[in-house]
C-alpha cells in the first residue's frame, strides 16, 4: 500500500510540475481559503451579518503551519488546549477545560466519538481532507443534539467549484516519516464529486537531548512511538442553487499505533513499577452518510442527515518491550466492534418577520461490543432522541436575540456482565432511562457595524457513558448503571471589533458551574472506586485574539488563554491535564512574491498530570516554516519544530518530541 501510494504521489507531482506552464505567482494562489466549504455539513447559530457564536480554522492556516492532525490544528485557538492520555497514547482537547466527552467531534455535522467512553483520538483524524474546523465554546447550537456540555468540535470536508480542481503533497518527516496525500474535485452542472486519499506515517519520534534515560526509556528514537495513518473520503452530490442538495459520503480510516512506556518518577504511578506493553494493531472507522437541504417556498428548509459509522479497535498487551509474547497474567488480546447509526431531521423557516427560527429532531443507537481472545462477546446498547429548538430574533440592525432549547432521553436497551471464573454472559439490572433538558440565550448588539458586544447564558448537560456506568476497569471499580447526566450552567461576555482594516480584536471573559459532575468515590468496597454524581466544580477564565497586518506582507498573530478550574467538593483533588495560561503567536512574512516565512511560538504554563499533585512542568516552544513557490502550480516547504529541543510533556512521564524537521512539496490548480 505504501508503494503503491508513493508512486501515485510522485506521478501526480510530476503531472503538477510540467503539464502546467509556470506563470504569474499572484495569477492564481494557492490559499486554501478560497475552498469551497461544504454547506450541508455546517451546524451554526447565524444571524444576517455573521456566524455569532464559534471559532473558525481554516484549510490555508492548517496547512501553512503544517498541522497536519486535527488536535494540533485546533492548538492553534484561544481557549483550546492540547491534551493527551499518556497511558493510551491518545491525542486529545480540553476546551474551556472541558474534555472531549463533554464537547463532542463531528464530522460535517455527524457525531463521531466512540460509542464507549465517548472520547476520539484526534491524531487519527488528520487534516488532508477538511476545509475547516469550527469550535463552538460554552454556547454551542442545541442542533447539534446531546452531550455538547463545554462546546462542539465540527470538521467541516470540502466541495468543489469548477470542473477539475486538486491538490495534494509528498513529504519527508523526521524520523524515518512520510506523508502524503491527493485532493481531487469535479463539477458538471449540478453534479459534484469530492475524493481524497492521505497517508500520515512515521517509525519514531526523536526525544530531544536533553531528556535523562530511564529504566524504560533510553532516550534518542521514543521506544513503541510509530503510528500509521491512512483515510479515504469520498462523497458525491447534486445541487440546485437555492433549491436543493443532496449529497452521498464515504469515509474509511485505517490506523495503528505504539504505546510508548512511562518513563517518569512518580512512585504512586501504578505504571512506574507496572509497565504497559501495549500495542494498537487496529484503530479503523468506517463511515456512510446521506445529507439532504431542501428548500420549501420562499421561507422554509428542511434538512436531513443519515448515518452508519462502525468503529473496530484492537489493543494486544504483550509480557516485555520485545513486543512479541502473551504468556504472563496481564497479557491480552482486547477487540471492539462497534457500530453507531443515526439520523436528524432539522425544519427551518424565516416565515416570522425577523425570526431565523430552526426545528430539529435526533435519534441515535450505540452498540459497543467487547471481549477479549478466547472469551465470548458482551453488548451494550444505548438509544437516544432529542428534540431541540434554537431561533435567531433580530430586533434591529443593532440587537439580536439567539434563545434555544433541547430535550434528550437515553434509554438503556441491553448491557451484559462477564464473569470470567465461570466463563458466562448475564444482564445487568435493568437502569432506569435518563433524560436532560438544555437552554441557552445569547445577546448581541452591535455597537458599530464592526464593534460588536455579546452575552450568552448556556445550560448544559452530559449522559454518562457506557465506560462510566459499566466498566470495571480493570478489576478496580465497581459499576454504576443508575449515573445521571452531569451539569453546568456557562456564562460569557464577549466583545470583538475591527479598527483601521489593519487589527481585529476578539475578547471574552467566562465562568462555569458544573453540579452533579461524575467523579470516582475511593474505598466503596475496599480497595475499589465507583463513578457518582457526586462532584461540583468551577471553571473560569478569558481569552483574547489579536490579528494585526501593518503593511501587505506582514501578518501578526497572537492569542492569550487564562484558566481557573476548582473543584468545590473536594478542594484536595486537583484538575487535570489543563495549564492555567497558554499563549500562542505567530509571524507571518512574505519578503518576496514567491517566499513565505513563518515563525511561530507557544507558551504553557505547568500543568497537573494526577489528581494528587504530579506535575507536568511548564514549557515554551518556537518553530520555523518556510515555504517557496517554485511553479504557478507546485511550491516546497520545510520546517523546524521545537527549535530549540525543549524536553517538555503534556502527561508527566511521557515526553513529546524534540528538535524535528520536515520537507514537503505541494501541487495544486486552485
Amino acid at each position: 500500500m505504501k508503494k503503491i501510494a508513493l508512486i501515485i504521489g510522485m506521478n501526480l507531482l510530476g503531472f503538477a510540475a510540467f503539464a502546467q506552464k509556470p506563470g504569474n505567482v499572484n495569477e492564481e494562489k494557492s490559499d486554501s481559503s478560497i475552498l469551497k466549504v461544504f454547506s450541508l455539513g455546517e451546524v451554526l447559530i447565524s444571524a444576517e451579518k455573521q456566524e455569532l457564536h464559534q471559532q473558525r480554522i481554516v484549510t490555508a492556516d492548517m496547512e501553512k503551519q503544517n498541522k497536519m492532525e486535527v488536535s494540533r490544528a485546533l492548538n492553534m485557538l484561544s481557549g483550546v488546549n492540547l491534551t493527551a492520555s499518556g497511558q493510551r497514547n491518545e491525542s486529545t482537547l480540553s476546551v474551556r477545560g472541558f474534555d472531549l466527552r463533554q464537547t463532542p467531534v463531528f464530522m460535517d455535522g455527524i457525531p463521531v466519538y466512540v460509542p464507549y467512553d465517548g472520547y476520539v483520538d484526534l491524531a487519527r483524524f488528520t487534516t488532508f481532507d477538511l476545509a475547516a474546523i469550527d469550535v463552538s465554546k460554552g454556547m454551542a447550537s442545541v442542533l447539534y443534539g446531546p452531550n455538547s456540555m463545554g462546546g462542539a468540535i465540527n470538521l467541516i470536508s470540502r466541495k468543489p467549484l469548477k470542473r477539475l480542481e486538486y491538490d495534494g503533497s509528498l513529504g519527508i518527516i523526521q524520523t524515518n516519516g512520510f506523508k502524503g496525500n491527493v485532493n481531487i474535485g469535479s463539477r458538471w452542472g449540478n453534479f459534484y464529486v469530492q475524493a481524497t486519499y492521505s497517508m500520515l506515517h512515521r517509525d519514531a519520534y526523536q526525544l530531544s537531548a536533553h531528556f535523562d534515560s530511564t529504566k524504560f526509556e533510553d532516550g534518542k528514537e521514543r521506544d513503541n512511538s510509530y503510528r500509521e495513518d491512512q483515510k479515504i473520503h469520498a462523497k458525491v452530490g447534486w445541487e440546485k442553487e437555492g433549491k436543493a442538495e443532496y449529497a452521498l459520503g464515504y469515509i474509511n480510516q485505517q490506523g495503528s499505533k505504539g504505546n510508548p512506556l512511562y518513563c517518569g518518577e512518580d512512585k504512586l504511578n501504578a505504571m512506574y513499577s507496572k509497565p504497559r506493553y501495549w500495542q494498537w494493531p487496529n484503530w479503523d472507522k468506517e463511515t456512510y452518510y446521506f445529507l439532504s437541504n431542501n428548500v420549501i417556498g420562499k421561507h422554509s428548509t428542511v434538512k436531513l442527515r443519515l448515518y452508519y459509522d462502525v468503529f473496530k479497535n484492537m489493543i494486544k498487551s504483550f509480557d516485555d518491550g520485545a513486543y512479541a509474547i502473551q504468556s504472563k497474567p496481564y497479557a491480552f488480546t482486547s477487540n471492539y466492534n462497534d457500530y453507531t447509526y443515526g439520523s436528524s431531521v432539522e425544519y427551518g423557516t424565516t416565515f416570522i418577520p425577523k425570526h431565523a427560527l430552526k426545528v430539529a429532531v435526533h435519534f441515535k443507537e450505540d452498540v459497543h461490543r467487547e471481549n477479549n481472545l478466547n472469551e465470548p462477546v458482551r453488548v451494550f446498547d444505548d438509544q437516544t432522541y432529542t428534540i431541540a429548538v434554537e431561533d435567531v430574533f433580530s430586533i434591529n440592525d443593532k440587537l439580536i436575540l439567539t434563545p434555544g432549547f433541547s430535550y434528550s432521553n437515553r434509554k438503556n436497551v441491553k448491557a451484559e456482565d462477564y464473569n470470567s471464573k465461570t466463563n458466562t454472559i448475564s444482564d445487568y439490572s435493568k437502569a432506569a432511562g435518563s433524560h436532560s433538558y438544555n437552554a441557552q440565550l445569547g445577546i448581541y448588539y452591535y455597537l458599530k457595524s464592526n464593534q460588536r458586544l455579546g452575552v450568552s447564558y448556556a445550560h448544559k448537560t452530559r449522559f454518562a457513558t457506557i465506560k462510566d456506568r459499566y466498566s470495571y476497569r480493570m478489576g478496580t471499580a465497581i459499576p454504576n448503571p443508575g449515573l445521571q447526566p452531569e451539569a453546568t450552567d456557562n456564562f460569557e461576555l464577549n466583545y470583538q471589533t475591527k479598527l483601521f482594516e489593519k487589527v481585529q480584536v476578539q475578547m471574552a471573559v467566562f465562568y462555569s458551574h458544573l453540579t452533579n459532575s461524575i467523579m470516582s468515590v475511593s474505598n466503596v468496597e475496599p480497595g475499589k472506586f465507583q463513578m457518582q454524581n457526586t462532584g461540583t466544580a468551577a471553571f473560569k477564565g478569558a481569552e483574547i485574539d489579536v490579528r494585526y497586518k501593518p503593511i501587505k506582507k506582514i501578518l501578526l498573530s497572537m492569542n492569550f488563554t487564562y484558566l481557573e478550574r476548582y473543584n468545590l467538593s473536594n478542594s484536595a483533588l486537583r484538575f487535570t491535564d489543563v495549564p492555567n495560561a497558554k499563549c500562542y503567536a505567530f509571524v507571518q512574512y512574505e519578503p518576496i512574491k514567491r517566499l513565505t516565512v513563518i515563525a511561530s511560538a507557544e507558551s504553557n504554563s505547568f500543568r497537573y498530570s494526577t489528581s494528587y499533585g504530579t506535575r507536568a512542568d511548564a514549557y515554551s516552544l518556537a518553530n520555523l516554516i518556510v515555504s517557496y513557490r517554485l511553479f504557478k502550480f507546485m511550491s516546497a516547504e520545510a520546517g523546524l519544530n521545537n527549535i530549540f529541543d525543549k524536553n517538555y510533556s503534556l502527561v508527566e512521564g511521557y515526553p513529546e518530541e524534540g528538535r524535528n524537521f520536515f520537507i514537503s512539496i505541494r501541487f495544486f490548480n486552485h
